[in-house]
């Protein structure tokens, strides 16, 4: 919400101070010079980054308007789930929930918990490494090791949208620069002709330059910060499992365990104590 307020914001600014200048509108309708611009970049976009970092952008880009899927519903689920989870394996021990780890999409328990089901990367994270010790048994340090190994990628994957996002911000105004110069192009041959015509393609051109610098600096820039903190709100998931999953594997309480998850989730989604214990509540 706060996204699309601030674009709006932009638009109205520029275009109110234009209209207050007595500009002309019609004057700023110029929809070649946009096709050359956005067709340039998206061509751009599309050779410079590999299909999984186009998925993702298109995948990240709704929340920049409607926030981030991992809100404070999504990180009580996911507290609840690994309660369940560490809970039913110290009662009935490790083979009781090895059908639930193994197919997590099918699994009652994992059923019970929708939002964080949806989300197919941070259940492979949360299953694989809880796999990894009840296979293997291993140590407390261990374990967190190859969870760091495994975050430090994850963490490079959940940046690559908003880097791959501002390279196209940072070349919108080039290609805005294109339009232009094809703008001067088309006026050169209009030499001799009408100053009419002479004067409507070079505000064509420098509109295309103008258009350049607003996409990119207005639109496309913010966006690409936007999913930078994306990014970062849904490393905190892989944290906050990581946290968890060490403290049960060196041997503290399912609740316990939660709370040490708890602690490292983001101020404004994190779920407070009380809200953190009446949730477990009927899970128990």
């Amino acid at each position: 919400m706060f996204a699309l307020a601030g674009l709006l914001v932009v638009i109205v600014s520029v275009v109110s101070g234009y209209l207050a200048s007595h500009g002309n509108m019609l004057a700023l309708w110029q929809p070649f010079e946009v096709l050359i611009i956005c067709g340039a970049a998206l061509g751009a976009f599309m050779v410079a980054n590999p299909f999984v970092v186009q998925k993702k952008v298109l995948t990240m880009l709704p929340q920049v308007f409607s926030g981030s899927r991992h809100n404070k519903a999504f990180y009580l689920q996911l507290l609840g789930l690994m309660y369940c989870l560490f809970q039913k394996s110290r009662q009935q021990g490790f083979l009781s929930i090895e059908e639930d780890i193994e197919s997590p999409m099918t699994s009652e328990l994992f059923g019970r918990f929708p939002d964080v089901i949806r989300d197919h990367e941070v259940v492979n994270f949360l299953t694989d490494n809880y796999r990894i010790f009840t296979l293997t048994g291993l140590p407390a340090y261990e374990i967190e090791a190859i969870m760091d190994n495994e975050i430090e990628q994850i963490q490079e994957e959940l940046v690559a949208p908003s880097h791959a996002l501002t390279r196209v911000a940072e070349a919108l105004p080039g290609f805005g620069i294109v339009a232009a110069v094809l703008g001067i192009v088309i006026t050169m041959g209009s030499i001799g002709g009408p100053l009419e015509e002479i004067g409507a393609h070079v505000a064509a051109a420098l509109v295309g330059t103008f258009l350049g610098i607003f996409f990119g600096y207005g639109f496309v820039g913010p966006a690409a910060s936007h999913l930078e903190s994306l990014g970062a709100h849904e490393l905190k998931a892989y944290l906050c499992i990581k946290a968890c999953l060490n403290s049960i594997v060196s041997g503290y309480a399912p609740p316990v365990a939660v709370e040490t998850g708890r602690k490292l989730l983001p101020p404004e989604m994190r779920p407070s104590f009380i809200e953190l214990s009446d949730g477990l509540k009927q899970y128990r």
